[in-house]
């Protein structure tokens, strides 16, 4: 399935374009252990999903203590990270995820006029 946007008419001079259509995002959460920074990051994400995506999303938690290879791919130097995979492109987002507004820009969750 492609993913393409759609136009929706404000006025004469201005548009916005709403989010793709999608099945499916697929969010990649990488953290160290159980820290608490960890788990607000989680639980921060999990709201914006729970708000944006109404289900149509997969939360990948990596765990970089117990499995530091599978950060290399995605070439993670910080935590937490978020990375989404899909849709492409690739985005990724440094920290708590508690500035819900700066996490819906980085994940082009907000629509944008034109």
């Amino acid at each position: 399935m492609s993913a393409s946007k759609k136009n929706t008419k404000i006025n004469d001079n201005q548009e916005i374009t709403s989010l793709p259509d999608l099945e499916n995002w697929v969010l990649r959460l990488y953290v160290a252990g159980q820290s608490p920074k960890a788990l607000l990051a989680f639980k921060n994400l999990k709201i914006i999903c729970e708000e944006q995506l109404n289900g149509r999303y997969q939360i990948e938690v990596i765990d970089l203590l117990l499995n530091p290879q599978l950060g290399r791919d995605d070439q993670i130097l910080a935590i937490p990270t978020l990375v989404r995979k899909l849709p492409e492109p690739v985005k990724k987002i440094i920290g708590d995820l508690s500035n819900t507004e700066r996490v819906l820009i980085g994940l082009d969750l907000l629509p944008r006029f034109k």
